[in-house]
């Protein structure tokens, strides 16, 4: 589908892959709506592409969404596309008692509640544009659950299910549903982590999100690189590796974490 001249709203806009979305789109010649839940981050974005336009919200609060939506639907009716890439990723020991409901909840209410009700409040808005596009981004851990991340293993594979599904429905429809699928990726959702990915095995936000322009561009339903097709042949001939592999990173984590 056209990019140029769409008018673009991308949540999580302010760093990572959400900000690269942002470089690459205004350079396409796209216009750009940013949120986020930090009016700093907002700001800095703002400083570094002045034609983008920002709004502080906060996916993972129902009011916020509708207050977006009012906005947003006000001052940019041509809005055609939904780029879904908000997230949160923490090390969780399931074992951690100190950690709340409210806590624990937080990855849930941002990576996929969050999605499923913004693109429910702005689905009839999409609806009525001549052409319209949702973009989900989800996670190549949506294949195989990581078990140092296990509340952001199940969002990212019940986002892949839920966006399969939206699929199906506005199949008749003028609105194309996308699922944006990266591996390992370099960017700050792992700043705080005590054990830091090892690089080499990580993407870089600019190359994923080219990846995921391009398969946009022409259509294609799942946006991946290479390395997501490995990784999902290797979940159905040996899935018990790659689990135990992810698992062999929590138990260096805890051995960290008691020793600091």
């Amino acid at each position: 589908m056209e990019l140029k001249n769409s008018t673009i709203l991308i949540t999580g806009g302010t760093s990572g892959m959400g900000l690269e979305f942002v470089k690459q789109l205004t350079e396409i010649g796209a216009n750009v709506i940013v949120t986020g839940r930090k009016q700093h981050a907002l700001d800095e974005t703002k400083k570094q592409f002045p034609k983008v336009h920002t709004i502080k919200s906060d996916v993972s609060k129902p009011n916020d969404i509708k207050d977006l939506y009012n906005a947003v639907t006000k001052l940019f009716p041509d809005l055609n596309i939904i780029i879904n890439n908000a997230g949160m990723m923490r090390l969780i020991d399931l074992q951690d008692q100190s950690l709340d409901l409210e806590n624990i909840n937080q990855e849930i209410a941002t990576n996929l509640t969050g999605t499923i009700q913004l693109t429910h409040q702005f689905l009839p808005h999409l609806l009525n544009q001549k052409s319209a596009g949702i973009v989900n981004v989800t996670s190549g851990i949506a294949f195989m659950s990581y078990s140092p991340a296990p509340i952001y293993s199940a969002t990212k594979a019940g986002l892949r299910a839920y966006t399969q599904a939206l699929r199906l429905q506005l199949e008749d429809t003028n609105v194309k549903v996308f699922e944006m699928i990266p591996p390992g990726v370099k960017t700050n959702l792992q700043n705080d982590w005590i054990k830091q990915p090892n690089s080499a095995m990580m993407m870089s936000a600019d190359k994923m999100v080219k990846i995921a322009i391009e398969g946009i561009l022409k259509g294609k339903k799942e946006l991946k690189p290479f390395p997501i097709r490995i990784i999902k042949l290797a979940t159905r001939l040996m899935p018990n590796v790659l689990l135990n592999f992810g698992h062999k990173e929590f138990k260096a984590i805890k051995k960290l974490q008691k020793n600091k």
